[in-house]
């Protein structure tokens, strides 16, 4: 196999990252991953996923660990606050007929069984270390790292998340993450068995919950904040509490009673980016949430930056040239990720205030049927 670029340094540990590792070592490229964090760590409760994530999960080569230590199952059931069935929406199974349409896992272990398949793939990882000065010229990219080592490279990778260094340092005027007006609240509880799949409560706030394992499942809570201010972890258990009192859903009040400081609730204010293109300048690149991070909405922020590493291997093979193949790149994935940012930006707007059902309904419609297009 030939590639545009041969020996590839990506910076940073997280999901796109480690696909990037993944899939660029299949090919045959030399990689290098620096990650900051010296215990390579992914903090979090559980996280949702749709059928294109699961169909990007075959490609990498994971699935099977994520059925075996995840949870997957089929469709959404939408239910009234008192518990009534309002709606069972489909999750079409993109990734073949064998695979289900959607599923759950907690956030340590997918990054765990990333971890482990980045390692096994045969990528040198250097934890607790970064870049301190980056110099491309037409032939390479010489870096300087933080434990004084200094190696060239081919290409460079940016996949240091939303607050990416190596974004500012390639694009000094690059937009800023931007609050959202609304946070999410998650918690890991015992998975009751009535709860087999994905289930979301329609009220002022929306609770969901959904399995990640056979034992347990995680509770998720998006809340209207017009203001980003700090919540004190203390009051974290009596805040979730509070929010789902007023759904007299039995199943709901059931899983309200179990919340407690064992329950590692995680609050989050929800912040979004969109960088304009270009994503790329001469031998570096950016991708998943360095350039495209999005709210939770329609569940596909892992999804569309873990499809970014799958695609930038593609074009990596397919092109001669590197400059040739990060255009293409970039082509294929810019309308892609806008319609996520934005799409998920627009149905937050819609339940802040309380706005057409309508046009969320068609929204979300036309969204998860251009997730299961190709990519």
């Amino acid at each position: 196999m030939t590639l545009a670029a041969r020996r590839i340094l990506i910076i940073g540990g997280g999901f796109s990252g480690m696909s990037a590792a993944i899939e660029l070592r299949k090919r045959g490229a030399e990689v290098d991953l620096v990650e900051l964090d010296p215990g390579w760590r992914n903090y979090g409760a559980g996280i949702s996923l749709g059928g294109p994530t699961l169909r990007a999960f075959k490609q990498l080569g994971i699935l099977d660990a994520f059925l075996r230590e995840g949870c997957g199952s089929d469709g959404l059931q939408a239910l009234l606050p008192d518990g009534s069935p309002l709606a069972t929406l489909p999750t079409p199974r993109v990734a073949g007929p064998d695979v289900p349409g959607s599923g759950a896992i907690l956030r340590p272990v997918l990054a765990r069984i990333l971890a482990d398949a980045t390692r096994a793939s045969g990528a040198q990882v250097h934890l607790g270390c970064s870049f301190t000065r980056i110099v491309q010229d037409v032939e390479g990219v010489d870096v300087d790292f933080s434990d004084g080592r200094r190696s060239r490279y081919d290409l460079v990778i940016g996949a240091d998340g939303l607050y990416s260094k190596t974004r500012e340092v390639l694009f000094p005027g690059a937009p800023q993450p931007r609050y959202s007006g609304q946070a999410v609240w998650r918690a890991v509880l015992p998975r009751p068995p009535e709860v087999q799949g994905a289930m979301m409560w329609m009220g002022r706030v929306k609770p969901g919950v959904n399995p990640v394992s056979k034992e347990l499942m995680y509770l998720f809570l998006t809340e209207h904040r017009p203001n980003n201010e700090h919540v004190d972890p203390a009051t974290f258990v009596e805040k979730l509490r509070a929010l789902l009192a007023p759904f007299p859903a039995p199943l709901l009040q059931g899983i309200r009673e179990q919340i407690g400081p064992d329950s590692q609730i995680v609050f989050r204010p929800l912040e979004a980016l969109l960088m304009p293109r270009p994503w790329f300048t001469s031998r570096a690149v950016l991708i998943g949430d360095t350039v495209h991070a999005t709210t939770p909405h329609l569940a596909s922020g892992a999804c569309i930056g873990i499809e970014d590493a799958l695609v930038l291997a593609e074009e990596l093979e397919r092109h001669a040239g590197v400059t040739q193949a990060l255009a293409a790149f970039e082509a294929r994935r810019w309308e892609r990720c806008r319609m996520v940012v934005e799409n998920s930006l627009r149905l937050g707007e819609i339940e802040m205030t309380g706005g057409d059902k309508e046009e969320h309904a068609q929204i979300m419609r036309a969204s998860l049927i251009a997730l299961a297009q190709p990519i």
